[in-house]
């Protein structure tokens, strides 16, 4: 039985006819009177008005974010993390209804947003709940009478600009670390999903102190380029494609403040030659991990669009895994049992379409898929077939970044060739290796050049584990305790406990 729509008679989530800016805890009008469409991929039409934010309305959130920045930053850690821990119960008590909303917003099936998108965040609030409690600074002895203390303390008010493709979840990836080290946050949502996040807000607003988290809606130019260069933040964080990556940078560098950017990526997935060895559970769950390309419709920074199988094994591999993805459910992404819905936005489907005809136009092969799909009810959403090419890796399809249900696949020689291909990219977020000789994959694993290598896995995201890029796909990392130093400053008090002048002057 598919979920009804939100906002309609029997749906289980309401969502009001506008959603404002929140401002210094308050629900707060543009400055200059202006809204935009939010319009849900699933049926392609406008479903709740959003405020359209400028940098008048960026000044507004940061002059609030600074009014809560001392006592909030001054906050116990026990306080911090009890706190966390109440937005966590919170979004737990709402995650159905959270989860169909996002999916009517984002287009990505319920039963993802219900089993992976929602359950993440809500641990990544008790995660970080956990690991600022854990966080210890250090005493260092210099000499009997002088001792060196490092202090963490909060950067002040951070920015942070998060993407379509996972609108609660990466908005919990920044939030949980910042908010746990005592910062204050002016958030700015994609323009494509903003309803997401603002639901979460309109939930646990009550549990925040006014100013402590602030929301600006808007478009990149007209509100991410004037959040990312104020004067008034210390740090922005953004996730997103590598060009605008590169101009977060530059905003940045303005006022000489730290960044994180997680961008974008063309990650390589290795299928070993023993992979075949047995027609076991293995392979089965190997299988599963050359369809993860689908997983969210594709639209993952992290995304296996490159398959890379060992010649030996090529062709039987491929009829097994076609197979698979020729498998996959799709139909109403609100139907539980769907596996595979529409695509984020009509600039995205066009997108995908067009480097459907370029891998076609470059001579890959179309294995499977290749077109525009349409579902019964909604023929105006923007879905597409999942699809595998196949080709060399020198073609566009296997190089640039895609952001769809789109898999290029090639044949490698041995673990150097694979590694060679695995590595020529000018990207390095994830990979994937799959083998039954643990050695061999730890030495692919170690070899190939990205930030997160699954090994034998594919698409999990715990807490605990670092995440984040080589090379073009970014700088930092999200997740882990480590994150916490991304919005801290380490304050050293030298003191002196003797009682004599150093004697130089």
């Amino acid at each position: 039985m598919a979920y009804t729509r939100p906002g309609a008679e029997g749906s289980i989530v309401s969502v009001p006819e506008v959603y404002e800016n929140f401002i210094g805890g308050k629900w707060t009008p543009p400055v200059h009177g202006e809204y935009f469409d939010d319009i849900s991929p699933v049926d392609g039409k406008p479903f709740v008005q959003v405020a359209r934010g400028t940098s008048a309305d960026v000044d507004l959130a940061v002059s609030a974010a600074h009014g809560a920045a001392q006592v909030w930053g001054r906050t116990s850690v026990t306080e911090r993390s009890n706190l966390l821990l109440r937005i966590a119960d919170r979004l737990e008590q709402h995650l159905e209804e959270l989860a169909v909303l996002e999916t009517w917003e984002n287009g990505k099936p319920v039963r993802e947003t219900l089993a992976a998108d929602l359950p993440l965040a809500v641990d990544h609030f008790r995660y970080f709940a956990g690991a600022i409690r854990a966080q210890e600074g250090s005493i260092g002895e210099i000499d009997a009478d002088t001792v060196a203390y490092h202090f963490h303390e909060p950067l002040g008010v951070v920015g942070q600009i998060i993407p379509w493709n996972f609108p609660i979840l990466m908005a919990a990836w920044k939030l949980a670390p910042a908010l746990a080290a005592g910062n204050c946050v002016v958030l700015k949502p994609a323009e494509q999903t903003p309803a997401s996040i603002l639901k979460v807000v309109e939930l646990v607003a009550d549990l925040l102190p006014d100013g402590v988290l602030n929301v600006v809606n808007g478009f990149g130019v007209e509100a991410g380029k004037p959040l990312a260069s104020h004067s008034g933040i210390a740090k922005i964080a953004f996730t997103g494609e590598t060009t605008t990556g590169r101009l977060i940078m530059q905003y940045a560098s303005q006022n000489i403040i730290p960044v994180t950017l997680e961008l974008g990526g063309k990650s390589p997935n290795v299928f070993r030659a023993d992979v075949m060895a047995a027609d076991d559970a293995f392979l089965d769950k190997a299988l599963e991990g050359f369809a993860m390309f689908a997983l969210n419709q594709g639209e993952v920074c992290t995304c296996p669009s490159r398959a890379l199988v060992h010649e030996s094994i090529y062709d039987e591999f491929m009829e097994r895994a076609t197979a698979r993805v020729e498998a996959i459910t799709v139909g109403d992404p609100l139907d539980p049992s769907t596996a595979l819905g529409a695509q984020a936005s009509n600039d995205q489907l066009e997108k995908i379409l067009s480097y459907l005809q370029i891998g076609r136009e470059e001579g890959a092969t179309v294995r499977t898929g290749g077109s525009r799909r349409t579902v019964e009810g909604y023929e105006d959403g923007y879905y597409v077939e999942p699809t595998i090419f196949e080709g060399s890796n020198s073609m566009r399809v296997f190089q640039e970044e895609i952001f769809g249900p789109v898999l290029s696949v090639t044949r490698f020689s041995d673990d150097a060739d694979a590694l060679r291909l695995a590595n020529d990219t000018l990207y390095g977020l994830g990979a994937g290796v799959w083998s039954r000789d643990t050695t061999a994959a730890y030495r692919l694993g170690r070899g190939i050049e990205a930030g997160r290598v699954w090994v034998n896995n594919y698409h999990a995201y715990p807490a605990g584990a670092a995440f984040g890029g080589y090379k073009a796909s970014g700088i930092g990392r999200e997740n882990h305790k480590m994150m916490l130093d991304h919005y801290q400053q380490t304050k050293n008090l030298l003191v002196s406990y003797s009682p004599d002048a150093l004697g130089f002057f």
